[in-house]
């Protein structure tokens, strides 16, 4: 990447450069943070699917607590993505 010389480029150049950076730099980050959020949901897919490491045997209601808590967590998450609940247009 070659930089631009500050004393001899145009700045509305100068500016359309800066513009690109930010948005690649932007872009790098939504990209990091997607797959961070692709590999939480991938680990609360297999945990769900093993049953929260639960045998139905030894279901009781603290576990009964644990996943509405976990529930109220997410609620809140597809809530917000979706426009739902208390993020209601």
């Amino acid at each position: 990447m070659t930089s631009l010389n500050p004393q001899t480029t145009p700045r509305h150049q100068l500016r359309a450069e800066k513009a690109r950076r930010n948005k690649e730099a932007a872009l790098a980050a939504f990209l990091r943070k997607k797959a961070e959020i692709d590999e939480m949901l991938a680990r609360l897919q297999a945990l769900s699917d093993d049953h929260f490491n639960c045998h139905p045997d030894e279901v009781g209601w603290a576990m009964v607590g644990t996943l509405e808590h976990y529930n109220g967590l997410l609620k809140r998450i597809t809530d917000s993505a979706f426009g739902e609940g208390e993020y209601a247009r």
